[in-house]
């Protein structure tokens, strides 16, 4: 029986699975503190919700668990002194935003972000390391940790971090497998205050009197994992055979699972290790289900239900929205921007414009930027399609409309099927759900508008 725990930013969810088939699962949420451009999470809750959740496993299950593994949110980063540290830092912090603006104007964020796949931006710990340096307080630490790195201490009792964890924090060299000398010197920051590296598929033997107290065998092997977004884009991958990903929730990403790490310099896609011969190529957004929900608040009318509406809002307003265009960037943007900087709008909006069509718009609009992704990403055909956006119907066959390409529904884009992807690399299921086919007339409609859709 195999243990998967999911450490995300909203939640952790814990499965237990048996020959690739959840057998129990429930989670625990997270809360984050939010106050300017600071967003944390607490390790020392984290740590109770690891033990609680753990805990709360059916007594019969964990007494047949033999391996746990961990599934961890990317760019997170937790400063210590003494071992001392309840802060983690997580990807949306955004401290480090005039910093990391002024350095991506420099050649050396050129020659980074090539060494690492990691794009230059705030949310990775290489930027608050460097913000850290900027206000003079790295002195204040002597370790710099994340996620897995806690949870790998609460289990193991050693601080490790897999190679895919590292490859998103914007310090790993992904040729030399290690990290990188050039950046650590450039930070004054030295390979000892960090994590040794291991593989994902590395295991150590479980703290014995921690065994004990959550009910499992003294003889569980940990294996470290790898993180969040690569495992969800592998696991996609092994359950359809697809290669390529969508995944809208709060916010979206476009990914791929390659042999081969690609780069580009100027529009800076992720290019992030997860494990041997295996790399996930993706770009991500600011602005998934986050702008729906704007649009939901915004323009829903009193008593009426939005969603239950969209079918009929959407078939009664024409493709393009009157020529009404929407620029999603509610939230600044991460792919193909990276600042903070860029703001929302609507443009070419007339008195002839309604509710109607800047509903539509705000939809068209988030989907134009994904598109952006997707052709960044160099994805031309099928990809499987996940998150809560997808289930309304009528929205999922936009997207395949928007983006020109045929979209199946999957949700086994978890985490936690690819750490057991991971684990057991032999269980193969290969498994298409329903496929989306872009209707000719309207996908040939986006397709122009496409060409121009983002000059104001």
């Amino acid at each position: 029986m195999f243990l998967g725990i999911d450490i995300g930013t909203t939640a952790i969810k814990f499965g237990v699975i048996s020959g690739r088939n959840i057998r129990h699962s429930h989670s625990i949420q997270l809360t984050t503190q939010i106050e300017g451009s600071t967003q944390i999470q607490s390790a020392k809750a984290i740590e109770s919700a690891l033990r609680q959740g753990t805990q709360a496993l059916p007594a019969a299950l964990k007494a047949q668990i033999k391996t746990i593994a961990f599934s961890t949110a990317m760019h997170s980063f937790m400063p210590e002194k003494n071992g001392q540290g309840d802060a983690i830092y997580i990807w949306s912090d955004n401290q480090a935003s005039q910093t990391i603006e002024a350095f991506r104007k420099t050649e050396m964020a050129r020659t980074f972000y090539q060494e690492t796949g990691t794009p230059i931006h705030a949310m990775s710990p290489f930027a608050k390391l460097l913000h850290l340096k900027e206000q003079g307080l790295l002195s204040s630490y002597d370790h710099f940790y994340g996620l897995k790195e806690l949870a790998m201490r609460l289990f193991t009792g050693e601080v490790r971090i897999d190679r895919s964890t590292a490859s998103a924090t914007g310090l790993y060299a992904l040729q030399e497998k290690t990290w990188s000398d050039a950046i650590l010197a450039y930070l004054s920051v030295t390979a000892e205050q960090l994590a040794p590296l291991c593989e994902p598929t590395d295991c150590f033997l479980i703290v014995p009197e921690l065994a004990e107290q959550l009910g499992l065998s003294q003889q569980v092997a940990v294996m470290c994992g790898a993180s969040d977004g690569c495992l969800a884009a592998y696991a996609g991958y092994r359950s359809t055979g697809i290669p390529n990903s969508l995944t809208i929730g709060t916010s979206a990403a476009i990914r791929k699972v390659t042999s081969t790490p690609s780069f580009d310099l100027d529009k800076q896609n992720f290019c992030y290790y997860l494990k041997e011969g295996i790399y996930v190529v993706g770009a991500p957004s600011n602005n998934g289900g986050s702008v729906l929900a704007w649009a939901k608040e915004t323009f829903a009318e009193n008593g009426i239900d939005f969603f239950q509406a969209l079918p009929h809002l959407l078939n009664e307003t024409a493709i393009g929205s009157q020529g009404l265009r929407f620029f999603p960037y509610l939230n600044g943007e991460r792919a193909p921007f990276w600042t903070n900087q860029v703001t929302a709008g609507f443009y070419h909006l007339t008195i002839a414009h309604r509710r109607p069509e800047m509903i539509r718009a705000t939809i068209e609009g988030m989907l134009m930027n994904i598109r952006l992704l997707k052709d960044m990403v160099q994805v031309t055909e099928h990809l499987t399609v996940s998150g809560g956006f997808f289930q309304t119907r009528v929205l999922a066959q936009m997207t395949a409309d928007v983006l020109g390409v045929a979209c199946c529904l999957s949700e086994a884009n978890e985490p936690i099927f690819g750490l057991y992807d991971l684990y057991d690399p032999t269980t193969v299921a290969v498994e298409i759900g329903e496929t989306i086919v872009p209707d000719p007339q309207s996908a040939n409609s986006y397709q122009q508008i496409a060409a121009s859709y983002f000059q104001s």
